[in-house]
């Protein structure tokens, strides 16, 4: 790269801060063409999800192959039938709508045998007790049409507290924790969860259709910004070399 001994001054500083100003560059355009990336490929998620959200039921079986195959469920629509087992019911602690209360997981046993989470809906926090919405309770057979959700590998932040299966109050979606303390032989167990649709429950309790799809979608602004920062970049570089080739005024 040459000797900077011989150089004036200003541009000797120039010589040492050419490269540093090149590898700044580079970081900041690779830090916005990876959020273009992720652009691309957070539209086709929000895209397959929309879809699959709004296409019609399948059949639980399907839902099962996909999971076994080790595929994707999330939010794909199903259809299953089965009994509910409103005793073994688990309240899951939530927010809807600016109300406070849980959302009710009750195991539908299917024929066979085995039984799979349904996520009926919210119930507010008073109603927590099955005795007070006794009309939403159904016995015999029903056909449940939902999205199916995946079970949580762990919790999903240190922040979360503890599930209280005591109290039978569950703060994140162990599926195994609400199977043993609910006496679901892991045998039987379904692996994944539906959240149960809109459809009305006897008594308006519980109300389904809570499912969240909540995606943030900020990559076109993270881009943006590592994009706007190279250009500064440049702009301020260009600058201060234009002003140390014109050199010191006398």
């Amino acid at each position: 790269m040459g000797d900077p001994a011989g150089l004036k001054p200003s541009h000797r500083r120039l010589w040492f801060a050419g490269p540093l100003v090149l590898l700044l560059l580079i970081i900041l355009l690779s830090l916005g063409t990876w959020q273009v990336k992720r652009l691309y490929w957070k539209e086709a998620l929000l895209s397959e999800i929309d879809l699959r959200v709004h296409s019609a039921p399948v059949e639980l079986s399907e839902i099962q192959a996909i999971a076994s195959s080790g595929g994707n469920i999330e939010y794909r629509t199903v259809r299953l039938s089965g009994v509910f087992d409103h005793a073994k019911e688990r309240h899951f602690f939530a927010t809807h709508q600016g109300q406070t209360g849980y959302y009710v997981y009750t195991p539908l046993t299917l024929d066979g045998g085995r039984a799979i989470f349904i996520n009926r809906g919210f119930v507010p926090y008073d109603m927590k007790d099955p005795a007070k919405r006794e009309q939403g309770q159904i016995a015999g057979r029903v056909t449940i049409e939902g999205l199916a959700r995946a079970q949580l590998a762990a919790k999903p932040s240190m922040m979360l507290p503890d599930n209280d299966l005591a109290k039978n109050i569950f703060y994140w979606k162990d599926i195994h924790a609400m199977a043993k303390s609910a006496g679901v032989a892991a045998e039987k167990l379904v692996p994944f969860f539906i959240d149960a649709n809109d459809a009305p429950n006897p008594g308006g309790w519980p109300k389904g259709g809570v499912t969240l799809i909540d995606l943030p979608n900020n990559h076109l602004q993270y881009a943006i910004t590592w994009y706007g920062l190279a250009a500064a970049l440049v702009f301020v570089a260009g600058f201060a070399y234009v002003r140390s080739m014109k050199g010191p005024k006398e």
